[in-house]
């Protein structure tokens, strides 16, 4: 576990940067990212900044109502999944959920509490917990052997 001070946007979003790069390394591995916090903690901010290092210019905006964006670059598939409006967490089995977790895949899963059981587990958690209204703590679990080593 390792906890870190978020003061910035531009923090959070250097902090997905980071991440990612780690996250370089373990081609041909699924990668199950949980992120939790409360709504506008900056669990998109980190998923941009995510993206942002593996060359996406594009716009990034939670899936809110969609659950899953899915983007393709640098031959990996980066899925960011958002369940705060999933109704009933068996939607997941019916989107195919499963489908989303195959080797050189990276889940990022804003909400994964929302999906019970249904949703794949994490490797590594980050929840984003305020401190005052521009700061943040992040803290940072890891739940299995690949989570260690992807600990910043």
């Amino acid at each position: 576990m390792t906890d870190h001070f978020i003061a910035t946007a531009d923090d959070m979003i250097r902090f997905g940067d980071q991440l990612a790069r780690i996250c370089l390394v373990f081609k041909n591995r699924c990668i199950i990212i949980h992120l939790a916090g409360e709504l506008g903690a900056g669990k998109t901010t980190l998923v941009r900044g995510f993206l942002r290092a593996y060359g996406y210019q594009g716009s990034v905006k939670s899936p809110t109502y969609t659950l899953v964006e899915p983007y393709e670059i640098e031959n990996r598939k980066i899925y960011h999944f958002d369940l705060y409006r999933l109704i009933d967490p068996e939607e997941l089995e019916y989107m195919g959920i499963r489908d989303y977790t195959h080797d050189n895949a990276i889940c990022l899963i804003e909400w994964a509490d929302k999906g019970g059981d249904f949703v794949p587990r994490a490797d590594l958690t980050i929840s984003i917990v305020y401190h005052n209204q521009n700061n943040r703590f992040l803290n940072v679990t890891a739940f299995n052997q690949l989570g260690e080593q992807l600990l910043l």
